[in-house]
């Protein structure tokens, strides 16, 4: 067997990734429930009541207003590209 031989990794085509994450909105959509599996809950507080911002792309909780985004806490949080 050659050394440099081509392991395939099953998953997802190019053309199926970006059927599935192509547009920054579908990206945060998948990482919102990726997160908030049950819906949004406040890490501070636990409340489930929340709105979104519009000046900036924060969750803020009614009950608390701690302010989160959707990538803080992960490996997207320092980034400055889009998703």
């Amino acid at each position: 067997m050659p050394r440099n031989s081509i392991q395939f990794q099953k998953g997802f085509s190019i053309p199926e990734f970006m059927q599935m994450y192509g547009t920054e909105m579908q990206c945060r959509e998948r990482l919102f429930h990726l997160r908030w599996k049950n819906g949004y809950v406040c890490p501070d507080c636990g409340s489930k009541n929340y709105c979104e911002l519009k000046s900036r792309p924060l969750y803020q909780c009614n009950k608390c207003h701690h302010q989160t985004s959707l990538t803080a806490g992960t490996l997207f949080s320092h980034s400055k590209l889009p998703l």
